[in-house]
């Protein structure tokens, strides 16, 4: 019998893990992605209203910060690099702004890249409503030239206490740099 050296040690474990990684990708759907199902799922609409300086009896949002020497009622520069927004949106279930709102979207956002339109957005969902009570919170990038994108959402209150999962965010509608609409499909995957 041949004695057992280094090689032939590293040659079967190098043989037996591309065998373990090889039947991973195999025994877990030929390669395919694992897919959930959600536990709850909603669809709702918030519609923000930057303060311009002249419609302060309708803005839901307002500019707290921007770069140096930029003005706090318009968005500075080509992608608004440096802009920090807060707002206090209504939420409604239909895309009309003039719909009864069954709560509020509360945080904000700010422009973090100097060459394309993107965002980030960390806010909470305060519902109110006969359907449901408590509140949701996201956090997450929100690349704006994309027509689909996802945030995560990291927990809740109320009715969606410890809830986690993503939500499909979409432009629905805007109006330069003064309103828009973001069409907001959430997806629980953990629900307690």
């Amino acid at each position: 019998m041949a004695p057992i050296t280094r090689k032939s040690i590293l040659l079967l474990f190098s043989i037996t893990a591309l065998l373990a990684i090889s039947n991973f990708g195999s025994a877990h759907g030929k390669g395919k992605l694992r897919t959930y199902k959600p536990c709850k799922e909603l669809v709702l609409y918030f519609h923000d209203i930057i303060y311009n300086g002249k419609n302060a009896a309708n803005a839901t949002s307002a500019i707290v910060a921007a770069p140096e020497g930029a003005n706090l009622t318009i968005l500075a520069g080509q992608f608004h690099f440096g802009n920090i927004a807060v707002f206090d949106d209504p939420i409604t279930l239909d895309n009309n702004l003039h719909s009864k709102p069954v709560g509020r979207a509360q945080g904000l956002y700010f422009y973090d890249t100097k060459n394309t339109y993107t965002a980030w957005l960390g806010f909470t969902f305060s519902l109110n409503s006969t359907d449901y009570e408590g509140t949701i919170n996201f956090i997450g990038a929100d690349p704006l030239m994309r027509k689909v994108r996802d945030i995560s959402v990291v927990g809740g209150t109320g009715d969606f206490f410890m809830h986690r999962g993503i939500a499909t965010i979409m432009t629905d509608s805007y109006e330069g740099d003064v309103y828009f609409r973001l069409r907001v499909d959430i997806k629980f995957y953990d629900c307690w």
